[in-house]
């Protein structure tokens, strides 16, 4: 049997083929085998006792979902099977949307990423809730930041700021069913790459010749980085 859209061969096991269980759970399902080559002939595996205990925990930990996971032997060699179901809503690894599309794994971003979360769910990507982060997380910082900014710029009163920050996340849209979204994660949180991989500003200066100078990367919440960027650019970039 060769590798298609619901099969996938692995002559050993690396943490990283978390992506490929969980690119089959957001497409339509599928099945990883550990300890076979390319062309489908069993090459065994080892260590398989500790692999029957390790792999399930892990895509539990790490993806959310419940795999089965078993042994098989052919020809004296032991491999692994490991049994994936479509899910009907969204994984992530890591932050990161993969998805099984014919024989390959691919990691959704951008417009697929936003469409892929609409379908699963009916929700925008930034609208989905989270589940590990809580209001008593979030940077009191960007709270400050953002009150000064409302109230510099006029787009809100100073009584509908004085507020818990609980309630300011509501008046925002920023919760759900007392959970915080994505968005709010990614404004607030001190490490929005959580939800996010990549959420960091990079500033560079390049010199005549198109190399770079020196450059700065900016990471934390999108409200505290961003107050951080006009600073930055002013004080030592145009300086």
């Amino acid at each position: 049997m060769v590798e298609s859209q619901s099969i996938e061969y692995k002559e050993s096991w690396r943490d990283e083929y978390l992506k490929w269980v969980c690119g089959f759970a957001n497409a339509q399902g599928g099945t990883i085998y550990i300890g076979v080559a390319d062309n489908g002939k069993v090459v065994g595996v080892k260590d398989i006792k500790k692999l029957m205990e390790d792999i399930p925990n892990k895509i539990q930990s790490g993806l959310g979902i419940v795999a089965d996971v078993n042994k098989h032997t052919k020809d004296g060699k032991d491999y692994l099977e490991i049994k994936i179901r479509p899910s009907a809503f969204p994984v992530s690894y890591h932050g990161e949307f993969h998805y099984r599309s014919g024989a390959t794994r691919q990691q959704l971003t951008g417009i697929a990423l936003t469409e892929f979360i609409m379908q699963k769910t009916g929700f925008r990507w930034e609208d989905v809730t989270v589940d590990n982060i809580t209001v008593d997380d979030l940077d009191d910082e960007s709270f400050k930041i953002f009150r000064r900014e409302a109230l510099r710029s006029k787009r809100m009163t100073e009584a509908e700021l004085n507020i818990s920050n609980e309630e300011l996340l509501s008046k925002l849209k920023l919760l759900s069913n007392g959970k915080l979204k994505r968005s709010a994660v990614l404004l607030f949180y001190g490490d929005p790459s959580i939800v996010q991989v990549g959420s960091y500003v990079k500033i560079g200066k390049f010199g005549e010749h198109g190399t770079v100078e020196y450059h700065d990367d900016l990471e934390g919440s999108l409200i505290s980085t961003a107050d951080k960027i006009v600073d930055l650019i002013y004080l030592k970039y145009l300086g």
